[in-house]
């Protein structure tokens, strides 16, 4: 820091308090106080102590107190996130404490995912645990007003995704849609219901959500239903959203066999010409081989086991329904009933192997059919699988989404319309999160040369390798400026580090003044590939 003294035409010249720093690689100032009301000797004084000397016997250390150091570089990075996409217009365009609060919220999903609760006691607590409050405005909020918050936010759900349609797809292009559950907390909800649980947690309720991305995995809509609902019962939704609420004509939906079975492609009159894709990934071919082999060993052992319980002197298993049911617990475990033949009497067992029907689903292994409606002049054999495959880009969205970053689950609303406005948050959270990680992959794991990647796969139905640059920077732990390689969650944390501090100087009279502290070259270049500044 220093004391400039500008000039400022007939009147008097402006005393500013100012400190230099680099941004983009260039040397840049600005303004911290305006001093030009102080006296001349206190201006001098304090000028002395910024060039290292002493007023009164104090030193340098001890001519400022810092009165308060809020967590701020993650904070920071967010926010101008949001509002460089433009967010805060799509959500809505007139500025309001309720954007505001959803806003909050939705930077609060993603540095530091908590319950609404919790959020609400973190920006007017006496400390802080970021600057989040008073930037956005929203310190004093009370969980009631999150509350109403996301109810006026669920109002503005249409219009949101159709903003983000508008922007993201267009007619010609295909779109992802896949579903996930997640596990809900409580009773009340009329959404949770208990169904096919992909958290393995049978015993507990859940509500499905679908999710609409266009090609990218960019996030677009989000959709709930109840706990029990079966995936094909979801499909008609986004084609109807495609359709009528987005007004695209021709755009490709892109799921799995889980999403359309054969009974609805069969009596749907729309698509004639269906055409069937054939793939065959060696590598999936040799991992399916070793698999049955070590389920047929699995089985046939635990089988061996029931068996040898028939055979036992003291107290042997009995009776075709006390066998019986050892015997389907086995099978049942390991998914192998049609690969044995198995006969059972009262007192005993005898199992075999059905090795024609083995050697029948060995001559398959490898290969998978995708189905398609799109003529083969608008895409081709490979497109088709390649369109398919970026699947895999919305599976990534439901990690961040469930476990990762946001921790959509567990649920704790009570009404429904909250559930919603929950989920429609955290996509909206991931859709920050998705352009963050985008800038920041030199930065990240994440492989940031995907034409490299491009020219090291020798076929599409092959696993997608990782490009030279990305292996080289997991070897080394080093991007190619020589800084650390983070995931998405660390750098937040480092980010967090970036401190604003409230400063007291310890002269009379003298006011206290903001003062960011001086970002780490990991921390400037997060904001340099961002395009974003963290002074606000």
């Amino acid at each position: 820091m220093y004391i400039e003294r500008v000039p400022n035409r007939d009147s008097p010249p402006a005393i500013l308090l100012r400190e230099s720093f680099r941004e983009g690689g260039r040397t840049r100032k600005r303004t911290i106080a305006n001093l030009s009301h102080w006296p001349v000797d206190r201006v001098e004084a304090l000028r002395h102590v910024l060039r290292g000397g002493r007023v009164d016997g104090t030193s340098l250390r001890e001519a400022f107190d810092i009165l308060r150091s809020r967590p701020h570089g993650h904070v920071a990075a967010v926010l101008a996130t949001m509002r460089k996409l433009g967010l805060h217009d799509i959500i809505d365009p007139t500025e309001c404490r309720a954007r505001n609060l959803v806003l909050a919220m939705g930077v609060a999903r993603i540095i530091d995912p908590t319950s609404k609760l919790a959020t609400a006691r973190e920006p007017g607590d006496e400390t802080p645990a970021s600057t989040l409050g008073e930037i956005r405005g929203v310190a004093d909020a009370s969980a009631d007003e999150l509350y109403a918050a996301l109810d006026w936010l669920l109002e503005r759900q249409e219009r949101i995704e159709s903003a983000l349609a508008e922007r993201h797809l267009r007619t010609g292009v295909f779109a992802l849609y896949d579903l996930t559950s997640t596990y809900f907390e409580g009773r009340c909800c009329p959404l949770a219901k208990l169904g096919h649980s992909r958290d393995s947690k049978k015993d507990k309720r859940q509500i499905i959500f679908g999710l609409l991305c266009d090609s990218d995995g960019r996030p677009v809509a989000v959709e709930v239903f109840e706990g029990n609902t079966a995936d094909p019962k979801t499909v008609s939704a986004q084609v109807a959203k495609l359709r009528e609420r987005f007004h695209l004509e021709h755009v490709v939906l892109i799921g799995d066999r889980g999403m359309i079975p054969d009974a609805r492609i069969r009596d749907n009159p729309d698509h004639p010409n269906e055409r069937l894709v054939v793939c065959r990934n060696p590598l999936l071919a040799v991992e399916r081989s070793r698999k049955r082999v070590e389920l047929l060993a699995a089985t046939e052992h635990e089988i061996n086991r029931v068996v040898a319980a028939t055979r036992r002197r003291r107290n042997p298993l009995r009776g075709k329904a006390e066998i019986g049911l050892r015997v389907g617990r086995v099978l049942n475990r390991y998914k192998m009933a049609k690969h044995f033949e198995v006969k059972i009497d009262d007192d005993s067992l005898s199992s075999s192997r059905r090795e024609e029907r083995i050697a029948q689903e060995a001559a398959r292994d490898g290969f998978y059919v995708v189905r398609t409606s799109v003529p083969q002049e608008v895409m081709g054999a490979e497109q088709v699988v390649a369109a398919y495959k970026s699947l895999s880009k919305v599976e990534r969205a439901f990690r961040s989404y469930k476990s990762v970053d946001l921790k959509v689950r567990p649920i704790h609303h009570r009404l429904a319309d909250r559930v919603r406005a929950h989920v429609l948050l955290c996509m909206l959270a991931y859709y920050v999160e998705w352009h963050m990680r985008e800038r920041l992959e030199p930065l990240l794991f994440d492989d940031h040369d995907p034409q490299g990647a491009a020219r090291r796969r020798k076929s599409i139905v092959a696993p997608a390798p990782r490009s030279t640059a990305a292996l080289r920077k997991a070897r080394r732990k080093r991007t190619d400026h020589d800084l650390p390689v983070h995931s998405f969650r660390s750098l937040l944390t480092d980010l967090a580090t970036l401190t604003k501090n409230r400063i007291q100087p310890r002269l009379e009279g003298a006011e206290a003044f903001e003062q960011c502290a001086a970002p780490t070259s990991v921390q400037q270049r997060v904001f340099d590939l961002l395009e974003v500044s963290y002074r606000m």
